[in-house]
């Protein structure tokens, strides 16, 4: 399961630009929400139940990435490009897409907070989880959104 560093990915302004007529989704950014988890509880939760995780110095998905498992190598990290609103440059646009990955799934309930674009999307989302024992905090984070 990937987790971005940062609101506001290269991916996210993919889904908002529309123009990749080689994706099958087209709906734009609109019904994307935000799941942010703590870095530290998760990677917790992860090494109690040996479930493998890590982070990277860019997209996953291309050869010339560096997968890390230890915390004290989050120096390896660019966040200066993670924090970056343009990131034209290729290598603020590698390095906005460093991820945290946890094997398969995590636990529902290190999920802290929900960020989306709206307040429609807000009472859609609160309507979704309606029964769940775990309810994060769901919250319009429009600057987390093109």
């Amino acid at each position: 399961m990937p987790f971005s560093f940062c609101p506001r990915s290269v991916m996210l302004y993919i889904l908002f630009a529309g123009n990749r007529p080689d994706l099958s989704y087209g709906g734009g950014q609109g019904p994307i929400i935000h799941l942010q988890a703590d870095l530290m509880a998760t990677v917790q939760w992860a090494n109690g139940y040996g479930v493998h995780w890590a982070f990277t110095d860019r997209n996953a998905g291309t050869r010339y990435t560096s997968f890390y498992a230890d915390l004290s190598r989050l120096d390896k990290v660019n966040w200066e490009a993670v924090q970056a609103t343009d990131f034209r440059d290729s290598v603020i646009k590698d390095g906005k897409q460093a991820e945290f990955l946890v094997h398969e799934s995590l636990p529902w309930e290190l999920i802290e907070r929900i960020g989306v674009i709206d307040s429609a999307m807000v009472e859609r989302v609160e309507r979704l989880a309606g029964s769940a024992n775990h309810h994060p905090v769901v919250a319009v984070e429009r600057k987390w959104y093109f």
